[in-house]
């Protein structure tokens, strides 16, 4: 089974959507999200924004990368904010989809980043899928 692997810092909103919007469109995929500097539970914002859309993500909390086998998984590093704790420094053949930081913005730019992420996993669920 083919694995992906979503990491950001914090685990808590970018990393969380895409892995359920991933989980949604290939439900035959391994999917994983993780953080170098896990929160300490999963955005407001992003559940209200994935609850938007018709995905429950309530169930899901920060992880930290050291926890997880990533072994043959895709890694996606959704964007890098601070560069000490990159998740792109530790794990080998990283894609890097550059995603802003949706933390203490309002709903309106969640939701745009919501959508922005909605593109990229379509895109990549193709990819994989061909």
């Amino acid at each position: 089974m083919i694995g992906v692997l979503f990491v950001c810092v914090e685990n808590s909103a970018r990393s969380q959507m895409a892995e359920g919007f991933l989980r949604k469109y290939a439900p035959h995929l391994n999917v994983q999200s993780a953080g170098t500097r896990p929160g300490v539970g999963i955005s407001p914002s992003a559940v209200e924004a994935m609850r938007e859309v018709g995905i429950d993500i309530t169930g899901q909390y920060p992880k930290p990368l050291s926890d997880l086998s990533y072994g043959d998984s895709m890694v996606v590093n959704m964007g890098c904010m601070d560069g000490d704790s990159c998740p792109g420094l530790f794990v080998d053949s990283v894609t890097d989809w550059q995603i802003e930081d949706p933390h203490g913005r309002g709903i309106e730019e969640v939701r745009r980043i919501r959508d922005q992420i909605r593109e990229k996993v379509i895109l990549l669920q193709q990819e994989l899928d061909a």
